[in-house]
């Protein structure tokens, strides 16, 4: 499949924008990458500024190695708006059990509905799915609006030093997670 039609989204009253969720293509993987760092870095510095150290490696929310091991274990795609990328997702599924590791829109296009359009059509893209999950840390209040709000997940389970992640190797009961010490949202949505 080399091209997927996500619909259009509304940008506040402007022109409809037809995002187009395109298979991430090797040559593009270096731009992904940094594109990605720096939408999660915006969510961060937003909520922590200057002060944040949440770091995966030096001034990265999320390292090159997790996105590269993200990529290398599911489907990665492009989110392109007007021709031009703005984000990007990353997803596994196997059969009716579907993952969203990463989903990044560029911070310049916020809230105009690309996101959405775009979990709507990941759901379209495997009708199989009747399960999907995700992750967000505790201070990612924009995710946890969009997961709950704009997506139908629940919250099903925290992460946190009393309760760690039984499918992170690095985890281990009373210790605070080195990333996120104050702990991780798991969401679920039943379809």
């Amino acid at each position: 499949m080399s091209k997927s039609a996500l619909g259009e989204y509304n940008s506040s009253g402007a022109k409809k924008c037809k995002v187009i969720l395109t298979p991430l293509a090797e040559t593009d993987w270096e731009q992904f990458i940094k594109d990605n760092q720096e939408a999660f870095n915006y969510g961060a510095m937003e909520e922590f500024g200057m002060r944040d150290d949440h770091f995966e490696e030096d001034g990265q929310i999320i390292s090159r190695e997790t996105i590269e091991r993200s990529i290398d274990g599911g489907e990665a795609y492009r989110i392109i708006c007007d021709g031009h990328p703005v984000g990007g997702v990353i997803i596994r599924v196997e059969g009716n059990k579907g993952d969203l590791d990463i989903l990044f829109v560029s911070p310049r296009v916020h809230s105009k509905g690309i996101g959405y359009a775009t979990w709507c059509e990941i759901e379209k893209l495997h009708p199989e799915v009747t399960i999907w999950e995700t992750v967000t840390p505790y201070f990612e209040k924009r995710n946890i609006h969009f997961y709950v709000n704009r997506c139908g997940f629940h919250i099903v389970e925290f992460f946190n030093s009393h309760h760690p992640d039984p499918n992170d190797p690095d985890a281990k009961p009373g210790e605070p997670d080195d990333q996120f010490s104050d702990g991780m949202f798991r969401f679920e949505k039943r379809i």
